[in-house]
């Protein structure tokens, strides 16, 4: 059985290939939802809908366990597919989001951490609640970055310069010393998101953080682990393909990948 990975949209190959280079030997099918990102402007019922099905589709797929490799869908609607969907559809399989293991990260040390993220995830407040869960003393600055995802989708990380700093300029005036990359998508501007911020803050991207993670809960549960098949297989599946696909693809990856175009039912 394999090891699913699900985004909106591409940004989740960032976290895929970390995640591959992290634990190669597993096999991997990554679904991305290009015909529908991007969701962090939608309903969290909409997002709910698109989730579920994803997810039903990877564990038709033959997916043991799934990455919810989207902030917008962990924040809105992993809880809800944990606690109402699988038990009832599939009670031996399980599913995992990005967002705890993020916060766990975080560290004792953060006093005052920002959270850049979609404006779906900033208006669910998920990364607020679970820090202060966790960290009580921290305080916690959301700011919406609504730009980035369709820039990133749509081949224009040359114009993300000046929408970047004007997204973070609330962040270092507010005296943020942590800065949570909050969607899938934002690693691949880390390095001008680092520059921007300056050396004093310190920023915390999924893509160097969900590989240890998934490493560590494979080593904590054993009977998951074995029964994940390690031919190192890679398959890679996409709703749509628009005209800068493959390259968008190509650079959020690291290097051309086959994509199959599939269909499932919302």
């Amino acid at each position: 059985m394999k090891i699913g990975i699900f985004d909106s949209g591409l940004g989740g190959l960032v976290i895929t290939k970390a995640v591959i280079n992290r634990l190669p030997q597993y096999d991997y099918v990554y679904l991305g939802d290009t015909k529908r990102v991007p969701y962090g402007n939608r309903s969290p019922e909409t997002v709910y809908e698109f989730a579920k099905a994803a997810v039903n589709f990877l564990f038709q797929q033959d997916c043991l366990l799934v990455i919810l490799a989207c902030n917008t869908a962990s924040a809105l609607a992993l809880r809800k597919i944990q606690q109402e969907f699988m038990p009832k559809n599939y009670p031996g399989r399980r599913i995992l989001g990005v967002i705890i293991p993020t916060v766990e990260a975080l560290g004792e040390q953060s006093r005052k951490v920002g959270i850049l993220g979609t404006a779906g995830t900033v208006k669910a407040k998920i990364y607020n609640s679970e820090i202060n869960k966790i960290y009580p003393n921290t305080k916690v600055i959301s700011q919406a970055a609504p730009l980035l995802v369709p820039l990133i989708e749509n081949n224009g990380l040359k114009w993300a310069g000046g929408i970047l700093e004007s997204y973070l300029e609330p962040l270092k005036k507010a005296g943020v010393d942590n800065i949570i990359l909050g969607c899938t998508h934002y690693p691949i501007l880390k390095t001008k998101i680092k520059k921007l911020a300056g050396k004093k803050i310190k920023i915390n991207s999924q893509d160097e953080i969900v590989p240890e993670k998934l490493a560590d809960y494979l080593r904590r549960h054993a009977e998951i682990a074995e029964k994940l098949s390690r031919r190192k297989r890679r398959l890679f599946l996409v709703t749509d393909k628009n005209t800068n696909f493959n390259e968008v693809a190509g650079q959020l990856f690291g290097k051309k990948i086959k994509f199959k175009l599939v269909n499932y039912k919302v």
